[in-house]
């Protein structure tokens, strides 16, 4: 699933380093050494957490409208939009055994032609939920 939040980047007073929460989402916090940092933490927090909200089957709250977000003056906001799909092939390399049926002529075609079925299987489930 795509998600696009709003996060509040919070300067810290006398460096470069931001504290940075996403307020529709409760738990997302982080912090980065400067503002790309900052984004780069942020986006990976808010995958982490919508990818436990996804696996536990927990409410996942609507965006709110930027300017109904209180913030302080200095405070930036910026739009993050992660893709839970995408982080979970990227942090999820776990190869999990499924036992599949397939017609007995189609597995022998699949061994005469050297296809890796788990390989196309993967490759058709990616195609599917992408």
């Amino acid at each position: 699933m795509i998600y696009t939040y709003t996060a509040v980047f919070t300067p810290a007073e006398n460096s470069d380093k931001f504290y940075v929460r996403v307020p529709d989402v409760p738990g997302c916090v982080t912090s980065g050494q400067n503002l790309e940092d900052a984004i780069e933490q942020i986006t990976d927090a808010l995958a982490g957490c919508l990818v436990v909200c996804e696996d536990e089957a927990l409410p996942i709250n609507q965006p709110t409208v930027q300017a109904a977000l209180p913030h302080a003056d200095n405070d930036i906001l910026s739009l993050i939009t992660v893709d839970t799909i995408a982080y979970r092939a990227k942090t999820d390399n776990r190869s999990v055994r499924k036992n599949v049926s397939l017609p007995a002529w189609l597995a022998a075609l699949a061994d005469k032609n050297g296809v890796n079925c788990s390989k196309v299987l993967q490759e058709a489930l990616l195609q599917r939920f992408s």
